[in-house]
């Protein structure tokens, strides 16, 4: 039963999860031979001050205007 972890920015919307979650369900299906009801998909929503990549905060990132 593959469990798979997925840690997003929060701010995505409720349609693109059920899409993620079901493109992730299908390649484990695919590529393990799982059936779907066995596979579990875990989303956690982290806050864009709660996150960081190359020492700068993402809520940071996102407040700069495009082409900065």
């Amino acid at each position: 039963m593959p469990t798979i972890r997925v840690e997003l920015i929060a701010g995505r919307t409720p349609e693109q999860k059920r899409n993620l979650v079901k493109a992730l369900t299908q390649a484990c299906v695919d590529t393990l031979g799982s059936k779907p009801e066995s596979v579990d998909v875990v989303l956690f929503d982290i806050p864009a001050g709660d996150w960081a990549t190359g020492g700068e905060m993402w809520s940071d990132k996102m407040a700069k205007p495009q082409g900065s």
